[in-house]
């Protein structure tokens, strides 16, 4: 098989395989939430699409529009970035869970509303890293997560200025969060490596 050099050299196998890892991940980041916060937590089937940075701009809001994001950093075998968009709604209802029913101004989050939301965006984080890891036998390094408050244009220009070179196209997850009977959508973005994605390939004999 070509050297991949970019997310538009992927084959159907490839893809499904990462859409795979979409699902198993959302699974286990259903269980870890219901566990953190005792309440029951659905994530539903998500829907994996490869789309490019202003696809993903246009597909998940207004670039004017105020997000909370939490962004990690992949190390280890599998390198890149993990975004996770924080939309109004999504944000008040996880802080109405462990703080009581609040109205919320993203601009200007409590200390512990910031804690609490980077926490959400670590564990799922971490339940994808694991799907990766169990499913490829990989060995995959999270770094401390990072919490910003932007409109959504802004926040999207970190993974374009870190790792546009890679390609047009991006990993985009899209799946509904339902919350004490509140359904709402919920946006993941994984942007690897094209390295990483070539030994997560590898290891699972699709080279």
């Amino acid at each position: 098989m070509a050297a991949l050099k970019k997310f538009e050299d992927l084959n159907a196998s490839q893809i499904d395989v990462l859409t795979e890892i979409g699902n198993i991940g959302s699974g286990n980041a259903s269980t870890a939430l219901s566990s953190l916060t005792g309440k029951e937590i659905v994530i539903s089937m998500p829907e994996v699409k490869f789309l490019g940075f202003q696809e993903a701009i246009e597909k998940n809001g207004s670039p004017e529009e105020t997000v909370a994001a939490v962004l990690v950093h992949l190390k280890d075998d599998i390198r890149g970035m993990i975004l996770i968009i924080v939309e109004h709604e999504f944000a008040e209802a996880i802080l109405s869970v462990f703080f009581g029913e609040k109205k919320i101004d993203l601009l200007n989050l409590s200390d512990e509303d910031i804690s609490a939301l980077t926490e959400i965006g670590s564990i799922m984080s971490h339940s994808y890293m694991t799907a990766i890891s169990s499913l490829a036998g990989v060995n995959i390094g999270i770094e401390t997560p990072s919490f910003a408050v932007d409109m959504f244009g802004a926040i999207m220009s970190v993974p374009i200025i870190e790792f546009g070179e890679i390609g047009e196209k991006l990993l985009c997850i899209d799946k509904f969060i339902e919350i004490n009977g509140v359904k709402m959508k919920s946006n993941i973005l994984l942007i690897p490596t094209v390295d990483s994605l070539s030994v997560l390939f590898g290891k699972l004999g699709m080279e």
